[in-house]
């Protein structure tokens, strides 16, 4: 009897344990969205680096092809990355690295490849490892800094191993040598896509390769051929690059590598300052404290384990990007071909995809990290200072185009309003302003900069579908621009409020509603509509139109975050508003895996029925899971995972520039936010489980919470915000 009561006590005392607050770290399940919907890859470096390192499966650098899919069985190196985590763009500037073993005759991707297994595979945050069968079972290995790699190649020992060095480069470009001292460098031109596709962007990817040991040969190749003692290879070639062999050794051969979007030099530079010396242990180490750092910021308590590792792996997508471009002694490229390089005190980013992330990356930044979001922000401004115009979608270096809106300055009014103000906002709102009532030159127009048809959105109020919006990537969505716009006329008016330019402030405001020209007062539904003011025929709010961005009018009807209120009444009132949701959710045309649907869930409680949110947010909360298919959608550089990490504490922002989130149904037991200044922000979910999703009551600091809105500035006191769950309707 005593035994089974140990036993007992032991198995009560294990189920406690596993509710509480767990290592954030071990959590992270790397394979989740790696099939193909999600487009996320196992990257390893800490967070927001230069370059990530991850196991290539898909070789080149192909727009909407990742580097790597589960689904796949043959490796062919490691490479360093400038992916877009979980975007349909194309990775640039890379360079792979894979050991090999034998013949040196065709080294290309195809060729060299290996099979292996997943069993063989060991993926975290700060290292992966993987071994290959093609060459006995050789180990490869890495781990990272912000801007180096450190590799670890386990050949058998009676081989030689040879390392093959290729950057992926666009046919006939790029440059590889191998130095005198074995050191072996070169770079892979980065083109555009979108507007400027296949232009140059004016830079490289630069890499400096150096190895722990003495080569025994090298080479280069071009192609199928290898050419035994060559010391350079100047394109020409559809895929090429360099190799060098190593006598065999039981003992594993290091190479680091530096990474720069600058020079040669400055790869030099930033291997030499972030990779002095040879130790694989201690970089891995850095880069998992840098990742413990960043995760432990959020401790959640409680949930499932599926619902653990979903939340953790989220907020590791969360934080990749944007990516840090600036070398270790802040120089960067000067932005758009401007041709000239600058310097920083601090960090330049680069990779914003703002269409995506202005919604609950950056808000989300603005929290954990409210320093580095300052920094981002001032990295768009310089942006803007220097290509004349504030970018839309900056990527690559580059004006793009890319999707619709104008939501840097949703980025920077978010920040103003929430009180992070360490960057020049008086020269953000002049480019904020010029974006928003000035078309450029046609040539510059054409290369990206400036709002796609602005003059018609100016002329009419909304833009009309005889406009068809031909120098875009997405050509027409006039709709959708329309209703983007008029946010991001609200944004503006942010902005001009908080610099007291009460005449721009009006101005703005008042064409923030032109929202309000695309909504059929028939119909209550945003609608395609003519130059004439007519409406566009026929129309069903459930089919797909050109004037609607990558989705439907029923979607989009509800995209006027910073004016709730107003859209209730223009579609009819609180009852017909709620039918529209609830025909949207019941008609199973919500859509999570496309970012204009993420706020919608939320905005019932703005017509009076919280307990519809709470129940809709835990069914969409359900559409992820920790599979290589966790994710409903492309993770959109994090965006699609920063909603659940929002959503699974219990709030969101509905609209980023308005310092509030909205509540909704938190699926953990308790989360503690570890915020700047030592503060502590908890959210607590008393009784909640799967059937108990309903908020009975709300309190923050002990006192009954004002609606349904948890203020910024409360938050970020610190405090402690209590729910109490039930499982039933709180009307």
């Amino acid at each position: 009897m005593r035994f089974s009561g140990i036993v007992s006590m032991a198995g009560i005392l294990m189920m406690s344990l596993g509710a509480l607050a767990q290592d954030g770290y071990k959590l992270v399940d790397m394979r989740i969205g790696t099939a193909h919907e999600g487009q996320t890859v196992p990257f390893v470096a800490p967070p927001f680096a230069m370059t990530n390192w991850t196991p290539q499966t898909q070789a080149n650098e192909t727009k909407c092809v990742a580097p790597y899919y589960d689904k796949d069985r043959t490796i062919s190196g490691i490479r360093a990355s400038h992916w877009m985590s979980g975007s349909c763009t194309q990775d640039y500037g890379s360079v792979t690295l894979m050991p090999v073993t034998g013949r040196l005759d065709d080294l290309t991707a195809e060729a060299r490849g290996s099979k292996f297994s997943h069993a063989d595979e060991v993926m975290e945050p700060a290292y992966y490892s993987v071994k290959l069968a093609k060459y006995g079972f050789t180990r490869a290995e890495v781990t990272g800094t912000l801007r180096t790699g450190i590799l670890r190649f386990t050949y058998p020992a009676a081989e030689q191993g040879t390392v093959v060095i290729e950057p992926n480069v666009k046919l006939h470009e790029g440059y590889i040598e191998v130095r005198p001292d074995g050191t072996i460098a070169g770079y892979n031109p980065v083109r555009r896509i979108y507007q400027g596709a296949g232009q140059l962007a004016g830079f490289n990817g630069y890499f400096v390769v150096k190895f722990a040991r003495k080569a025994v040969a090298s080479g280069t190749w071009c192609g199928p051929k290898t050419t035994s003692g060559s010391a350079k290879q100047e394109g020409g070639c559809p895929r090429m690059g360099a190799y060098a062999t190593f006598a065999p050794s039981k003992k594993p051969l290091l190479v680091k590598v530096g990474t720069s979007m600058t020079s040669l030099v400055e790869a030099e530079k930033n291997l030499n300052a972030e990779q002095p010396g040879w130790d694989f242990a201690a970089t891995r180490a850095a880069a998992e404290a840098a990742w413990k750092a960043m995760l432990d910021k959020i401790v959640v308590e409680g949930g499932t384990e599926d619902q653990r590792k979903t939340f953790y792996t989220a907020l590791y997508h969360a934080t990749l990007a944007p990516r840090l471009v600036s070398d270790v002694d802040g120089t960067y490229n000067g932005f758009a071909n401007e041709g000239k390089l600058h310097h920083i005190d601090g960090n330049y980013y680069d990779d914003f995809s703002l269409w995506d992330t202005f919604r609950a990356v950056h808000p989300l930044m603005t929290i954990l990290d409210p320093k580095r979001e300052e920094e981002m922000v001032q990295s768009l401004v310089l942006k803007g200072e220097q290509a004349g115009f504030l970018p839309i979608f900056p990527a690559w270096n580059s004006f793009t185009s890319e999707m619709i809106g104008d939501h840097a300055v949703a980025v920077m009014a978010d920040a103003v309003a929430k009180g992070l103000t360490h960057f020049d906002v008086e020269s953000a709102y002049r480019l904020a302003r010029q974006n928003a009532v000035l078309t450029p030159p046609y040539a510059d127009y054409k290369d990206g900069k400036g709002r796609r048809a602005l003059d018609s959105y100016v002329k009419y109020g909304y833009i009309p579908l005889e406009d068809p919006v031909l120098d875009a990537f997405h050509r027409g969505e006039q709709v959708s621009r329309t209703l983007e716009y008029a946010y991001d006329d609200a944004m503006v008016a942010v902005m001009a409020e908080h610099l007291k330019k009460a005449d721009d402030a009006a101005f703005f405001r008042k064409r923030s509603e032109s929202w309000r020209n695309v909504i059929d007062p028939e119909t209550g539904f945003a609608r395609g509509r003519h130059a004439d003011g007519t409406w566009s025929k026929p129309f069903d709010p459930a089919v797909p139109y050109p004037y609607i961005t990558e989705g439907i009018p029923w979607q989009y009807t509800f995209y006027v975050p910073q004016d709730v209120p107003g859209l209730i009444e223009a579609v009819g009132g609180r009852e017909r508003f709620i039918g529209k949701l609830d025909g949207l959710f019941h008609r199973k045309l919500y859509d999570q895996g496309n970012e204009p649907s993420h706020a919608i869930a939320f905005l019932y409680e703005a017509a009076g029925a919280p307990w519809k949110t709470q129940e809709r947010i835990r069914s969409v909360m359900a559409e992820y899971n920790s599979t290589v298919d966790g994710l409903p959608g492309n993770d959109d550089d994090g965006q699609m995972s920063a909603w659940y990490v929002l959503s699974a504490m219990g709030f969101y922002p509905v609209c980023p520039g308005v310092p509030e989130y909205w509540t909704g149904s938190p699926i953990f037991d308790r989360v503690t936010l570890h915020l700047a200044g030592g503060k502590e922000f908890s959210v607590v979910a008393k009784h909640q489980s799967g059937m108990n999703k309903y908020i009975q009551s709300s309190a923050l600091n002990g006192h009954p919470l004002d609606g349904f809105k948890l203020q910024h500035k409360d938050l970020m006191q610190g405090g402690e915000l209590v729910f109490e769950m039930g499982p039933q309707p709180a009307k």
